[in-house]
């Protein structure tokens, strides 16, 4: 039986990314709770609309933004760091795709960390409203991808670190980071519901 080739050699650059099943398959999850959070979201402006007296909406009046603004910029810089993880490793730059991974991880913890003290400064509980409700369990199901997420970036940084990965071999790299970016996707959304439209006047 002849020898296989090294895989640097026996698939042009990008070929593992193109044929690899997990991307598909991620796209699949990446649909499915995209769907699930319109759901959500839909929800959200549904019951908006409707009349809350004697309760305000949002309970406790306009939203503070003194964490969730700094938290929403540190879950982009993760974004931005696994992208600048994802083209280092297109160019075999392995020891800065590690960088990237392991900071994107650490921001991806301070971010829960953050949002841990977010609800700890709210003056209502998850039963106390329409609107304490909706926060509480949008925002939960979207900390719960994010600790799904961080686990993964961490994953992937210790099988780089192990050097699992190359230029042509790096599909779980650009699956990962599909995951992460739809993670960060969603909080603009979240973060647009929740903090920005009530601003925009859309309260009673």
């Amino acid at each position: 039986m002849a020898d296989r080739l090294p895989i640097e050699t026996a698939l042009p650059v990008g070929a593992i990314d193109t044929r690899a099943s997990g991307w598909w398959a991620m796209i699949f999850v990446v649909f499915t709770e995209a769907a699930l959070f319109a759901y959500l979201l839909f929800s959200y402006y549904y019951i908006a609309v409707q009349p809350h007296a004697p309760h305000t909406f949002p309970e406790g009046g306009l939203p503070d933004l003194k964490l969730a603004v700094p938290n929403t910029i540190v879950l982009l810089l993760s974004s931005g760091a696994v992208a600048w993880a994802q083209f280092n490793i297109e160019k075999n730059d392995k020891r800065h795709l590690v960088w990237g991974l392991g900071i994107a991880a650490v921001l991806g913890m301070i971010f829960l960390v953050v949002q841990y003290f977010e609800w700890a400064a709210k003056p209502f509980a998850l039963a106390s409203s329409s609107y304490s409700s909706l926060y509480f369990v949008v925002t939960g199901f979207h900390m719960a991808h994010v600790v799904v997420g961080v686990i993964l970036l961490w994953a992937l940084f210790a099988w780089s670190a192990m050097g699992y990965f190359n230029r042509v071999r790096y599909a779980h790299i650009h699956i990962g980071a599909l995951y992460w970016h739809f993670v960060d996707a969603v909080w603009i959304a979240v973060f647009f519901t929740f903090y920005v439209t009530p601003y925009l006047g859309l309260r009673t």
